[in-house]
């Protein structure tokens, strides 16, 4: 396991122009993603999850910021060498199955296009689960096998960030089940799964997770801690509960260089 990560996003920006006036849908984000892990990203809608998302996985241009991937900016290059890097480095996961895979194409050919010598495809298919639908075209699958298999070609194609945009919203829960066992399996091999969610089923099996707020990372969790997160221009974002205690928006702030303890009073 390499000690880079995977994603590195510096002071990512993203202003979008609307009927309106313009919107700011991320606010300098600043946040790693190790290879290996998986990753949640949670928020309430209009927090800036599939606009980061987006940007992370070189679909949007930042306005601001960079979005590295295994130490590229995608942004850097032109288009068609934009396009084909990344078709190299992620595999995307939407959110309706189908928008994963091509409609003419059985599972075995969605796997065998993108490479895989034919014992990788059939070994791939049987460790998703999928060795019976083999033979199978999309519309004879189910959502959640859809689903595995998208999630499959990551393993084929040897890419080492996968990038899923709500993957069990739109499945059962048995379907769900199979569809986390994919995302383990994933994890296991050493790539990085970064999902956006709102299944709690999902946040249950990940190794981190991040909330967006009004654009920009409130918290992590990790290994059951939660912790506020401060970003390269100093900003810290307190969590609803602290901060419904400061209806005026304003704090005096101590810290004790003793004990490394930072104290926040009401003025």
């Amino acid at each position: 396991m390499s000690s880079e990560p995977v994603v590195v996003c510096s002071h990512l920006v993203k202003v979008y122009d609307s009927a309106s006036g313009r919107v700011q849908a991320v606010r300098g984000v600043d946040l790693e993603i190790d290879e290996g892990t998986a990753t949640a990203i949670v928020g309430p809608s209009g927090s800036g999850k599939s606009s980061l998302l987006r940007m992370i996985a070189g679909l949007d241009r930042p306005t601001a910021g960079s979005a590295l991937i295994t130490g590229i900016d995608l942004f850097s290059l032109r288009q068609g060498r934009r396009s084909r890097l990344r078709g190299s480095l992620v595999t995307l996961v939407f959110q309706r199955p189908s928008d994963n895979l091509f409609s003419h194409l059985t599972a075995r050919q969605q796997l065998a296009r993108l490479g895989g010598e034919e014992q990788v495809v059939s070994e791939t298919l049987a460790d998703f689960g999928l060795e019976g639908r083999a033979d199978h075209t999309p519309d004879r699958l189910s959502g959640g096998e859809k689903q595995r298999l998208a999630f499959a070609r990551a393993v084929v194609s040897g890419h080492r960030l996968v990038i899923a945009d709500e993957p069990t919203s739109q499945l059962d829960g048995e379907s769900a089940q199979a569809t986390l066992e994919a995302i383990s399996h994933l994890v296991a091999r050493g790539a990085s799964v970064l999902v956006a969610t709102h299944d709690d089923r999902v946040l249950e099996r990940m190794s981190s997770v991040i909330v967006l707020r009004d654009g920009t990372v409130a918290t992590i969790t990790s290994g059951g801690e939660e912790l506020a997160v401060i970003d390269r221009s100093g900003r810290i974002q307190l969590p609803p509960l602290v901060r419904d205690n400061f209806p005026d928006r304003r704090a005096r702030l101590r810290w004790d260089p003793d004990t490394n303890r930072l104290t926040v009073d009401p003025p």
